[in-house]
């Protein structure tokens, strides 16, 4: 796909998601998609892709509309890392779906990702930004929470992530536009954390023992 024409990798997209979205539109427990995924850089610039070199910014609200003729239904989502409280990624998130509501593109959900760790602090404006989000008509969710510490774990470690899943749960459930919280694995015997992160881990709510 990489290496097709502009024209040529429009339709291996609409290609690609008419029958993945299409084999599953009569299957009531397919209610959502995760349409476009991870497209900002940190800095809240676009992140450089092959869709976005070849197609630039239109290639988003393609996906959309692609997913959307596949399945009427469904809930169509986008979704990112570190847009959990305000700052210039989110405020890029915001900025592009307000822009493609406002042309009609139908983006019905935002997902904040949530790949935390207690040592960068808590980002105390995850429900402000919830709300601003919620403001532009979509609904959100927190799709793939963890909260990752510094091995080895101890007592304060411990209390401290309890804390941050707390506040994080918190915060969407008063957010009324909230769908719900996902957590990105349930036990740390498989979770990604350590091979990603060296020296870091005990993210998830079970530890490899599968003990609390």
């Amino acid at each position: 796909v990489q290496g097709l024409g502009a024209g040529a990798m429009r339709e291996a997209m609409e290609n690609h998601i008419s029958r993945v979205v299409g084999r599953y539109a009569d299957n009531p427990a397919v209610v959502s998609w995760d349409v476009v995924n991870e497209v900002f850089d940190d800095n809240g610039n676009m992140r450089p892709s092959f869709w976005y070199n070849t197609l630039g910014l239109s290639y988003i609200a393609d996906a959309f509309r692609y997913a959307r003729a596949a399945d009427p239904d469904a809930r169509l989502c986008i979704n990112d890392y570190n847009v959990e409280g305000i700052n210039a990624k989110s405020n890029a998130m915001y900025n592009l779906v307000q822009q493609l509501r406002a042309q009609n593109v139908p983006v019905d959900c935002v997902g904040f990702q949530g790949h935390l760790a207690i040592q960068y602090g808590y980002p105390t404006s995850i429900q402000q930004n919830l709300e601003r989000f919620a403001a532009l008509g979509v609904q959100v969710r927190i799709t793939e929470l963890d909260i990752r510490m510094p091995m080895p774990r101890d007592n304060s470690k411990d209390t401290t992530q309890a804390n941050y899943y707390r506040d994080t749960i918190n915060a969407c459930l008063n957010v009324s536009a909230c769908a719900g919280v996902t957590i990105w694995g349930f036990t740390d015997r498989h979770s990604w954390v350590p091979d990603t992160f060296p020296g870091e881990g005990a993210a998830l709510i079970y530890d490899e023992n599968y003990q609390p």
